[in-house]
């Protein structure tokens, strides 16, 4: 299960700043932005040498603008979203997204040489929520399907979920937050993810 919640958050790491000027297709903002974020990766010698810090600055700046983290934690807590109070909701997000974060941040740091084939798009011109198809390869282990969920939000798209080898990220999640919710309640759900979040950012470099 930790390979498997490395390997889809290293997916979502992918992702990084696009042109403001223009919102390109979904594949495109995929490939794209793959591309740049995978060179400033191997340029930086600090991620290389695993500094978190700078991982985190990097995610903070290129990967959150394209992620709707309220959409995610809506799927993720899933009907027991529609209990919550806006301060719960309000909560569960920012905790979530810290989460992911500090995560993502980690995977970005054990990034070396993966590499991306990317998979004709199957969508409509007229298509508000579509899925972008990769195969991540790497040396000496079998390719990985990362499937990326977008949903178009104005003129720009979100990504909204990710599957690694048909299992996605929130869907992962879901079953362990109804369990906490179920045992302590939303307010337990929320004083796991800042425990969880406090514990990540002591590890920090």
């Amino acid at each position: 299960m930790i390979k498997l919640i490395r390997s889809l958050l290293l997916g979502l790491c992918l992702l990084a700043g696009a042109s403001a000027f223009a919102a390109p297709a979904p594949d495109e903002l995929v490939k794209n932005v793959s591309d740049e974020v995978l060179q400033i990766v191997r340029a930086d010698p600090a991620i290389q040498r695993g500094d978190t810090s700078r991982a985190v600055e990097l995610v903070e700046e290129k990967v959150l603008p394209h992620f709707d983290f309220r959409l995610m934690t809506a799927l993720a807590v899933g009907r027991d979203w529609r209990q919550a109070t806006p301060d719960q909701r309000d909560k569960l997000v920012a905790a979530f997204r810290t989460l992911l974060v500090r995560t993502y941040s980690n995977a970005l740091t054990q990034y070396r040489d993966q590499v991306i084939d990317f998979k004709p798009l199957r969508a409509k011109p007229e298509d508000t929520d579509v899925t972008v198809r990769s195969e991540v390869r790497q040396p000496g282990a079998k390719p990985v399907d990362i499937d990326y969920s977008l949903e178009k939000q104005g003129d720009d798209w979100k990504v909204y979920d990710v599957a690694v080898a048909g299992v996605s990220l929130v869907t992962n999640y879901r079953s362990s937050f109804a369990s906490q919710i179920h045992q302590k309640g939303i307010d337990g759900l929320i004083a796991s993810l800042e425990a969880k979040n406090a514990e990540l950012a002591s590890k920090v470099q």
